[in-house]
């Protein structure tokens, strides 16, 4: 109920113009751009080029549901300057992208990046920027997303995080994976990192793991406390990564 009054209010503050709305024709409804007010922090939802294997719609998963509770925590939790509609969908070619500096990718097992994107993504990452990745399981997903993480990195490779880099812990660390690991498909959550030239995690992907699950479905009592709690911790502490490192 919660969502679907969510959804409401923002059609009616925003009304679907080719500017501020992506259709998405495979479910019969439309994505609303959100315009987020001026504060310290606003996340990013990256729209991409996609190769249609999840209907062209995996960037748009539980949007923005999830966008909006993963914000309300942080707001309560961090002294971060936001609110709960500190999120915007950004295109991935356009410059725009460079003016957030933490992005959201969902599904990114579905990529297939245009030449521009792959460029901003490349520079994206050289001028400090942090991307989460989320929501794909499976070895074919995981082939796909690096597939065109490499395009932008040829010279890099994505490789095992281990829970202690600091990216799982610099706001509240987590004990473990595996909490969340009973209530999503595949097999074992691993996280892939790409470092940079000078060492510092640029892309932090979350292979077999769906965070925005948690973030979109704890309210109703989908999802049990603990693993949501533990995708909160994870989603704050990619945040606060992104602004400190």
């Amino acid at each position: 109920m919660r969502r679907l009054l969510i959804l409401c209010v923002l059609l009616l503050v925003y009304p679907l113009t080719p500017g501020n709305a992506f259709a998405q024709f495979g479910r019969g409804y439309r994505i609303v751009q959100n315009d987020p007010p001026a504060r310290e922090f606003t996340a990013a939802r990256w729209h991409f080029g996609t190769n249609g294997n999840i209907g062209h719609m995996g960037w748009s998963h539980n949007y923005p549901s999830s966008d909006i509770n993963l914000n309300e925590y942080l707001e309560r939790s961090t002294r971060i300057d936001m609110d709960f509609d500190s999120y915007r969908i950004v295109e991935l070619g356009d410059p725009e992208v460079f003016d957030y500096p933490f992005a959201y990718v969902s599904e990114p097992g579905e990529m297939e990046l245009t030449e521009q994107e792959v460029i901003n993504l490349r520079e994206f990452i050289h001028r400090g920027g942090f991307i989460l990745m989320d929501d794909f399981d499976g070895p074919w997903q995981f082939a796909q997303m690096r597939s065109q993480v490499r395009r932008a990195f040829p010279e890099n490779d994505l490789i095992p995080v281990d829970i202690n880099h600091v990216a799982f812990r610099v706001h509240t660390p987590l004990e473990d994976l595996a909490a969340m690991a009973d209530y999503v498909p595949g097999e074992n959550i691993i996280y892939y990192g790409l470092f940079d030239d000078q060492g510092r995690l640029g892309i932090l992907a979350g292979h077999n793991n769906d965070l925005a699950n948690f973030w979109d479905w704890y309210e109703d009592g989908t999802m049990p406390l603990k693993p949501s709690t533990d995708a909160f911790r994870m989603g704050t502490n990619a945040v606060i990564y992104s602004m400190t490192h």
